[in-house]
């Protein structure tokens, strides 16, 4: 194999799964003697992991495969796969694009190296097989060293619950968990290599442990990345709330190994609009865990998504969701328009919300999200914090910038030499802009 034929690129769309898979794709073939390129030219081979959590997402997805098959063109020397969550259920659309050599679903992610390795792209058109037969969980490895300062390791993929709203389940099938000792040893690689923090990453990690033999739980997991402490602390990126339980919670508090930070779909505060969404709990249910959390962790970060414009949310609905955000600690929003899914009941119900409207509320979410998180990063300042460092500021490269327990962003000069990305030091928080830019300086020891 010549130099040239050695090159790969990869274009990762949508959410943490996704970029774990991917850095775990490339980790296999930089293993077997390629080099990844940022650069369309001279790319041999062009991986496109698509989403398709949301219409836009979809799309995206489709204009990233049209983009990556011109730049391909009718050189068959140069190979492109389209992966991912539309490639498992958008295919067909998928097909009509010119000059893909291969479209590989779920059931066949982690092979993606080998099919490259072995040029098998002939039999990867694409396998049109139930994701919802596959029962186990598809280990790819954890990618120990060279793609990011806090690494990711999905602990889980799939989903069960089937909320009206969402495609996730019928692209990734039901919920599969990694064995127990799998997630341990991997976590283990990531503190043997020199990383602090490590983030579990999953589609519903709550559900971890339900699917396996003998069957366990989240928290029993947690339980013992407390006490066998693989790395210095843990990172969840998603909880469900109804997953985020007591347990959890103090388990948190009561010690350094996890996170002072929860990210919590909340989707909407309005009971009716839960129940027409399938949620499984209540907006009094998210009040508590949030009054909970913010009791026993004063400076914790709690954010949470919102689809904004749901059928049938009316003004009052809206607005019990808006109130709801507007009296709770929140400190970040996540705010997502509403978009009809084709396949998911949603889709299909009454009272579709005029996309004017949808803007209207999104916007004003939005803007109360802003204001949540200014008036948690003033709250911060005067306070040191242990601080995963990430690389250096961009626009300030005396800056160096890094990450909080409580996910923080902080921008801090730091004169030691020889410092490591994924490393930690404490920094003391001096003060936040008015566009959200936190500042701070390295203390010693």
């Amino acid at each position: 194999m010549n130099k040239k034929s050695k090159n790969f690129k990869i274009i990762t769309l949508g959410c943490k799964v996704n970029l774990f898979e991917s850095e775990s794709i490339a980790s296999a073939l930089i293993k077997a003697g390629y080099q990844q390129t940022k650069s369309d030219k001279n790319t041999d081979i062009i991986i496109v992991n698509t989403c398709a959590v949301t219409s836009k997402a979809a799309m995206q997805s489709r204009q990233a495969l049209r983009k990556a098959a011109r730049l391909k063109g009718a050189d068959k020397k140069r190979k492109l796969i389209a992966a991912g969550c539309y490639a498992q259920i958008g295919h067909e659309e998928i097909k009509k694009i010119d000059n893909i050599d291969a479209i590989i679903g779920h059931l066949n992610k982690h092979n993606i190296a080998e099919i490259i390795l072995t040029n098998s792209y002939d039999n990867y058109t694409f396998e049109k097989k139930d994701i919802f037969s596959e029962k186990n969980f598809s280990c790819m490895p954890a990618v120990p060293i060279g793609f990011r300062s806090r690494p990711f390791l999905k602990i889980e993929d799939g989903c069960s619950s089937f909320c009206s709203y969402c495609i996730v389940p019928y692209a990734r099938g039901k919920s599969r968990s990694m064995p127990f000792d799998t997630v341990l040893d991997s976590l283990e690689k990531f503190g043997n290599a020199g990383y602090y923090e490590a983030v579990l990453t999953g589609i519903n990690i709550g559900n971890y442990g339900s699917d396996l033999v003998p069957s366990t739980n989240f928290f029993e997991l947690l339980k013992t990345i407390k006490k066998t402490k693989p790395v210095g602390r843990i990172r969840l990126s998603s909880i469900e709330p109804l997953h985020l339980t007591q347990d959890i919670i103090k388990l948190a508090a009561d010690s350094d190994i996890l996170c002072r930070h929860f990210h919590m779909p909340l989707q909407s505060g309005d009971n009716k609009i839960l129940s027409k969404m399938k949620r499984n709990y209540k907006a009094e249910n998210f009040e508590n865990i949030v009054k909970k959390i913010a009791k026993l962790m004063p400076n914790a970060a709690i954010g949470a998504d919102i689809i904004a414009g749901f059928p049938g949310e009316t003004e009052e609905a809206f607005n019990n969701t808006y109130q709801l955000i507007k009296k709770l600690p929140i400190s970040y929003l996540h705010v997502f328009p509403f978009s009809a899914r084709k396949g998911t009941p949603a889709a299909n119900f009454s009272e579709q919300i005029p996309s004017n409207i949808i803007k209207k509320r999104a916007s004003k979410l939005r803007k109360l999200g802003k204001i949540k998180k200014t008036i948690f990063y003033n709250r911060m300042e005067d306070l040191i914090f242990e601080t995963v460092i990430e690389k250096k500021d961009k626009q300030n490269p005396d800056l160096l910038k890094g990450v909080t327990s409580n996910y923080i962003p902080i921008f801090f000069p730091c004169h030691k030499k020889n410092i490591k990305p994924g490393s930690m030091t404490k920094v003391k928080i001096i003060k936040a802009t008015e566009d959200n830019k936190v500042f701070g300086e390295a203390i010693a020891g």
